[in-house]
Parts: structure tokens; sequence; C-alpha cells
């Protein structure tokens, strides 16, 4: 019996590390949809004040990082509290925490689907913004992209023919605040392990968040009520290590895109769980946005590579 030859085992191996790649990063954006649905739920249908919701998601993900990373040998809670820029990965932190409790605000008046077509915009204006701030300068391809995906939000919006929720505005605040989130992040990402990065902004939330939370607290709330708030961190969480583990198996040039099968989940639960149904401006705007940041995300990979 005749041994493989390394070139074909590394390519099969590629092959699936790739296919499981993509496989985790869906199921981490169907887990975030699932954290925008229990968040939108809490505080919308059980009425649960938003500093609390905002609040628990980061309390709860990060009593599991002080237990779990430690328990697998990982980092030990001294080494995830170590970090070489303490005052980005503040920065950092405060971004994180504003997207959530913008993002949660905008929940409590639109639809699912409204808000992640919102946040879809983020990467473009990464792309846009990483110039200036980076160096990484985007070629006139790029920049038509970008332009045609500004062009998708102004469909979903429609100005000045539309009614839209003055809640649409937290949604904007919330896709800022992830663009800079996102440019800290590039900024910083080779000086810290990503768990230390990640545990340090859940440390940031529960501490930012904590006296906010402490001004609206309900404590007479039913024990399904609660379930759901622990559920909050455990989403959030476990979509974190997923997004992460995915990055780590295969380019994120090529498993990036599948990003935006978001898109697909948050609609399935805003129909199934608020009866929410898109309308056609949401779906031709979220549509152009998409294939803007696929083709955004093509040419950044054929930049790299050297092919232009």
């Amino acid at each position: 019996m005749t041994q493989q030859q390394p070139s074909l085992v590394n390519a099969e191996k590629s092959a699936a590390d790739l296919a499981r790649a993509i496989v985790l990063m869906i199921v981490a954006v169907t887990l975030f949809s699932g954290l925008d649905t229990t968040a939108k739920y809490l505080s919308t249908r059980l009425d649960v004040p938003v500093a609390q919701v905002v609040w628990f998601r980061f309390f709860i993900q990060f009593v599991l990082l002080v237990v779990v990373v430690p328990a697998l040998g990982i980092l030990s809670v001294r080494q995830m509290f170590s970090c070489k820029r303490p005052g980005w990965q503040a920065l950092r932190s405060v971004l994180m925490a504003l997207t959530t409790a913008f993002n949660f605000l905008a929940l409590q008046h639109l639809r699912l689907d409204q808000t992640v077509t919102i946040m879809f915009l983020a990467p473009l204006f990464v792309a846009l913004a990483a110039g200036p701030l980076l160096g990484e300068w985007v070629g006139m391809r790029r920049l038509v992209a970008i332009l045609v995906g500004f062009g998708g939000i102004l469909v979903v919006v429609r100005p000045g023919f539309a009614a839209i929720h003055p809640a649409i505005l937290y949604s904007f605040a919330a896709m800022a605040a992830y663009v800079a989130f996102a440019l800290v992040t590039r900024h910083i990402a080779s000086d810290d392990p990503p768990l230390v990065t990640l545990f340090i902004s859940m440390f940031a939330g529960v501490l930012l968040g904590l006296p906010l939370a402490a001004e609206v607290w309900q404590w007479d709330l039913p024990v399904p009520t609660w379930g759901l708030l622990g559920l909050l961190g455990l989403l959030g969480g476990a979509g974190h290590y997923l997004f992460i583990l995915a990055y780590r198996l295969a380019p994120a040039g090529i498993i990036t895109p599948f990003v935006y099968v978001q898109i697909l989940s948050m609609t399935a639960l805003g129909y199934l769980v608020f009866e929410d149904i898109p309308d056609i401006w949401t779906a031709l705007g979220s549509a152009i946005i998409v294939a803007s940041g696929i083709y955004l995300f093509h040419r950044e990979r054929i930049v790299k590579s050297g092919h232009a």
C-alpha cells in the first residue's frame, strides 16, 4: 500500500479545515442572531431594562472565560489580565460595550433584519477608514464597491420617502462604534492572544455596565427570564469562540463573506419570534450591501496575493 504524497495530504487537510471553518463561521453568526433575538425579546416582551440586558451579556461571558479557559489549560487568569497595550485594550473594550448597548437600544424598536443590514455596512467603512488611519488604502474598484454598498443603505432607509423610526440612529451609532472597534482591533491584533483581548473586553464591559445596570436593576423577575439573561452570555461566548476558531482554520479573506449568512438567520428568527416580515426595500438594500461586501473581500484577496 503506497503512502499519499505530502502535498496531497496537505491539500486534503486544507480543504477539510476550510470546510470546518465555513461551518463554524455559519454557526457563530447564527448564535449571534440568537443573541440579538434574545436581547430584543427580553427588552420588548419581558420589559427587562436594556442596561441590565447589556450587563448580563458581558457578565455571563466573563464568568465563562474565567472558568473554562483556565480549566482547559489554555491560559491562567493572571495571563488573561496581562496585555502589552492596556490603553488600546481599554479603548477597544469601551467601543465594544458601546456597540452592544446601541445595538440593543435599536432592537427595541427596529426589526432584526433592519439592524443587521445597517451593521453590514461596517466592513465597507472599515475598508474606507483603514487608508488614512492604518495606511491600508483601497483601489478604485474597492472604492466603487464601498459607494455601491452605501447606496444599498439608502435603499433601505429611503430618506424623504419612508417613515423610519428614530431608533435607526442607534443602529447607525452601533455601526460607527463597531467600525472604530474593528480598526482598533486591527491595530493591536498582533500584540496579545485573541482570548486575552476577548477576556479584557468582557471584563471592561462588566465594570463599565455595572453602575448603569444597578440604577434600573429588577430583582423580581421570573425564573425563565433569568434563564434568558444567562443565555445571552452563552450565545455570545460560544459565538465568539467559534468565530475565533474559524479564523484559525482558514484565511480571513475566504471565510469572512460567510458572515453575511447572518441576514438569513436574523430574518428567520425575526419571523418566528416576532412575526416580522422584511419589506422589499430592506431585502433589496441588504442584497446590494452583501454583494458589495463580498466583492470587497474578493478584491482584497486578489490585491494581497499580488495579482492586481
